[in-house]
Formats: C-alpha cells, sequence, structure tokens
C-alpha cells in the first residue's frame, strides 16, 4: 500500500512539472535576460566585471554561477589514444520541421519595440506603417531619438515541447 501511494505520489509530481510555465524574458532596456520555470529554476545572463558575461542560475535556497567564456579558453587535450566515435546512423531528430513546430509552441506573451534606423527619411517612411501594426498588435513604436529597445516575453510548457519533437 506504502509503495504504490510513493509511486503514485511521485507520478503526480512529474506530471504536474509538465504542466509548469516556461518563461523567456528579453529586455534590452533594462538589460534582463533568463529563462525560468516558474517556482523551479531561473537562468540569467548578467555582465561582470572580471569575465564579459556569467550564467546566474537560481535555484530554491541556492544560487550557482557560471562562465560560459571561461569553459571556451581552457581547450582540453586530444587523447591521442581515444577511439574514434562512429557517426549516429539514426539521422538527425532536428529537421527543419521539427524546429519550426518547436517554435511555433512558444505563445508571445508580451511583444514591444522601440526603433530609430538612425536615418530620419527611413523613420518618416516607416512612422505610418508601425502605427498601422501598433493599431492591430500593440507594442511597435518608431522614434526620431535614438533607442532601439525590444522587450519580449515568450511562455511555453514543457509538455508542448515534448510534443513538438513526436511525430504525427
Amino acid at each position: 500500500m506504502v509503495p504504490t501511494i510513493i509511486i503514485l505520489i511521485i507520478l503526480l509530481l512529474l506530471i504536474g512539472l509538465l504542466f509548469v510555465p516556461l518563461d523567456i524574458y528579453i529586455d534590452t532596456k533594462r538589460k534582463e535576460y533568463y529563462a525560468e520555470l516558474k517556482g523551479l529554476a531561473r537562468a540569467s545572463i548578467e555582465a561582470d566585471k572580471m569575465e564579459f558575461i556569467r550564467i546566474r542560475i537560481k535555484i530554491p535556497f541556492k544560487e550557482y554561477y557560471y562562465y560560459p567564456l571561461k569553459a571556451l579558453s581552457s581547450p582540453k587535450k586530444a587523447d591521442k589514444n581515444k577511439k574514434i566515435k562512429k557517426k549516429n546512423t539514426h539521422g538527425n531528430r532536428f529537421t527543419p520541421k521539427t524546429i519550426l513546430r518547436l517554435i511555433r509552441s512558444f505563445k508571445i506573451k508580451k511583444w514591444e519595440i522601440d526603433l530609430d534606423t538612425g536615418d530620419c527619411i527611413t523613420n518618416a517612411k516607416l512612422y505610418p506603417l508601425f502605427g498601422f501594426m501598433n493599431y492591430h498588435f500593440e507594442g511597435m513604436h518608431i522614434n526620431f531619438e535614438g533607442r532601439n529597445e525590444v522587450l519580449l516575453l515568450l511562455r511555453n510548457r514543457p509538455v508542448y515541447i515534448i510534443k513538438s519533437f513526436i511525430n504525427f
């Protein structure tokens, strides 16, 4: 009786994790870039004084820092006695059709763009187009002040990501 209850609880937790929202947030105005599994984990890209960038991974009660450029700069020595790996004979799972289904599984929750091309004539030509698109989609602006800013919030769920890899 007890093992079946434990297995049932673990199974329900795993099914619940499939429906936790995954957010990808990009804001160039406030310089915030992160991917977050709501309430479970958050990975954000930050500027660093010593290294160029660092990735801060935050999980409940713990915080980790990862320096991706430091990992790239230290080359590993090749072992001459190492066997050559065989090529993958099963084919590539990441076909263009699969990638397109993965991209379509994301939903845009928030979208704002503030654009300045640097040329006042081009800005003037784009102004009516952005005004028309702003009327229908909201969040599209053109400016003459030299600001180029983007705000994008994408949301998905792990179950939809898994579903995009399954062929029907």
